[in-house]
């Protein structure tokens, strides 16, 4: 039987192994040394092994077991720095935070654009909501507190029991570095139910944005390494 040419062409999935390449490029990029760091640490695997063999007398056995051993800890390293590049690789661009916000899958809703802006400096504020409230997250130097405050004044007179929970992202003293952010946001304690959350979600519409995008180029969600195909999945 003639095969039908309406038939669609098969889309061509992308082996695990074009992933962990693709991967391996994008870090080495901005992160040189990545080609050094992961023969070391798998050399460093196999050694540990092979040390370990010879005072059981089982250097072959253990030679052998360590090599996927030293496989997997030179694709953690590698899915490490991978992410620590792509940090670097924003930072200092304007919604670089939101950027980095937008690694935490789920838990928060963080709206793509700020809420408060200063035109002059450029300085600016993002806001979030989840179980532990409104996180309201300041890009820019330290003066980035009077943003923030005014924001927070503003949240105060729509949801007055809610908890807000100010933050600056930067490297200066008191701020949260660029790729701590994330894990900061997440360690906030929740007080709020799913019902609450999606009830603040819904009054903060009202207050409204500004239009700001991300970095261009960075698309932070398509950016982050694919964990199963570094595992060989």
């Amino acid at each position: 039987m003639a095969r039908s040419d309406d038939q669609p062409a098969k889309v061509k999935k992308t082996r695990w192994y074009t992933q962990l390449w693709q991967v391996y490029q994008a870090t080495r990029q901005v992160d040189p040394a990545i080609t050094w760091w992961l023969l070391a640490v798998f050399v460093g695997t196999l050694a540990v092994a092979l040390g370990i063999g010879f005072l059981v007398h089982q250097q072959v056995y253990l030679l052998v077991v360590g090599l996927p051993f030293a496989v997997l800890a030179a694709l953690l390293v590698l899915a490490r720095r991978a992410e620590s590049g792509m940090f670097r690789s924003i930072e200092g661009q304007p919604g670089a935070a939101l950027a980095a916000l937008k690694y935490i899958r789920k838990g928060w809703d963080f709206a793509e654009e700020p809420v408060a802006m200063d035109p002059r400096t450029q300085d600016m504020v993002f806001r979030g909501v989840g179980r532990a409230g409104i996180v309201l997250v300041g890009e820019g130097p330290p003066r980035v507190a009077r943003l923030l405050e005014g924001e927070r004044k503003k949240v105060a007179r729509v949801l007055p029991n809610v908890p807000v929970h100010l933050v600056q992202a930067g490297n200066e003293e008191g701020q949260v570095p660029l790729k701590k952010l994330p894990r900061h946001v997440q360690r906030l304690r929740a007080t709020l139910t799913k019902t609450e959350t999606a009830e603040v979600t819904k009054r903060l519409k009202a207050l409204g944005g500004m239009r700001m995008p991300v970095p261009k180029g960075i698309d932070p969600m398509r950016a982050r390494p694919d964990r199963k195909g570094l595992k060989g999945r």
